[in-house]
């Protein structure tokens, strides 16, 4: 379990939230060291559907970040999560994210679901379900559907 928590949450997570703040010089095709492709994304409030190639999936992520630095987001603070490792190949990591500007006020809450496979570039996430949420833990933002 150790090797896909330390991947997501130490390598994984301050990346794409250095990236998404402009701290890190990078553009939003770095997601493709950490989300495979085609990547199934759902949520229930729009259609679910596949990215299914490298720059659907950049494509994806840029608008996200895009509206995130529009909204003065810099960082992101995790209220709750989650690991279960299905074997050495497959693990599900769950969140809530509280994505927040400079002044602590909060821009969005998030549940997400990943599913993490581990290819031979490393792991990568195959799949992410997810709902805007007011909860503290993930089982309070799970039970509000």
């Amino acid at each position: 379990m150790s090797d896909v928590t330390a991947w997501f949450f130490d390598d994984y997570l301050p990346t794409w939230v250095g990236v998404g703040n402009g701290t890190i010089h990078r553009g939003p095709e770095f997601i493709l060291d950490y989300w495979g492709h085609p990547l199934f994304v759902a949520n229930p409030d729009a259609a679910a559907g596949w990215a299914l190639d490298g720059p659907a999936v950049v494509e994806f992520l840029g608008g996200m970040q895009a509206r995130l630095r529009a909204d003065g987001y810099t960082h992101t603070e995790v209220l709750d999560r989650s690991v279960h490792v299905y074997h050495d190949n497959g693990a599900a990591i769950e969140v809530i994210w509280s994505r927040r500007r400079a002044d602590e006020s909060e821009i969005e809450r998030m549940a997400v679901h990943f599913e993490a496979i581990r290819t031979i570039e490393g792991w990568r996430i195959a799949g992410i379900q997810y709902l805007f949420t007011t909860a503290e833990t993930l089982a309070e933002s799970w039970a509000q559907r």
